[in-house]
């Protein structure tokens, strides 16, 4: 069973154009992200799946420089980039991560993977995205390519389309779906880069914990923050994106 990560980038964010190529220490914060992917034990691999469009070109730069595969697609029907993605690279269990999350934590993915993996035969989907415990920016979704097909071939909704799994876990009647969470509660912890404060916020971390720990995780940034409580407030009042 091979079990694919697949990142989705594009260079056009609405809201901070060309984030995942920002710099921070002198790599940019898909860099950061693609070297904390590359730590999880479970995947046989990842791939970023970016758009077809010119401007997108730097993140295809980018990726072969690291040696990254990179997959070319449709930029607003990202189900289908990433359906052409897991089908070209014969995923048999998909791993959705998206670029805006560069603290992700591998043992957090490693864990929702292995969940995954172990419970195949009772579940078509796993996130800890859905009923959330984790900060956002530690989002992790998992599911069969058999259930990416399914979405692919049936999902008609303009947003079922352009978020990728929408239409899986919408539909608890033909997917079995789990959550994943944890004891303690960090759901107001918004760690993902949309807006000029998240950037800012994700600047602040990275050069304090990576410049020590490479290898930091999700309780060295709870820890940090709980040493600067102000930094919470620099992107406390930004509304999350709806689906």
């Amino acid at each position: 069973m091979k079990t694919l990560i697949i990142i989705q980038a594009r260079m056009t964010s609405t809201r901070l154009p060309g984030k995942v190529l920002k710099q921070v220490l002198g790599k940019s914060l898909l860099e950061f992200q693609l070297e904390r992917l590359k730590a999880v034990p479970n995947a046989n691999g990842l791939v970023v799946a970016t758009t077809t469009n010119t401007t997108d070109q730097p993140i295809v730069d980018l990726c072969q420089t690291l040696q990254v595969p990179v997959y070319r697609g449709s930029e607003t029907d990202v189900l289908t980039r990433y359906y052409e993605a897991a089908s070209f690279h014969q995923a048999d269990i998909v791993v959705r991560v998206t670029s805006d999350c560069p603290l992700i934590d591998p043992d957090i993915v490693a864990e929702v993977i292995g969940f995954y993996q172990t419970h195949r035969d009772q579940y078509d989907y796993v996130s800890n995205t859905l009923d959330r415990t984790y900060p956002r920016g530690l989002d992790v979704e998992v599911f069969s390519f058999n259930a990416l097909e399914q979405a692919y071939r049936e999902a008609t909704q303009a947003d079922e389309r352009e978020h990728v799994t929408p239409y899986i876990y919408r539909h608890p009647e033909q997917f079995k779906i789990y959550q994943m969470k944890q004891a303690e509660d960090h759901a107001n912890e918004r760690w993902t880069v949309d807006t000029p404060e998240d950037f800012e916020l994700i600047k602040r971390i990275l050069e304090v914990l990576y410049s020590t720990n490479i290898h930091f995780r999700q309780a060295d940034v709870l820890a940090l923050l709980d040493t600067h409580p102000d930094w919470r407030n620099l992107n406390a009042d930004i509304p999350q994106k709806a689906v």
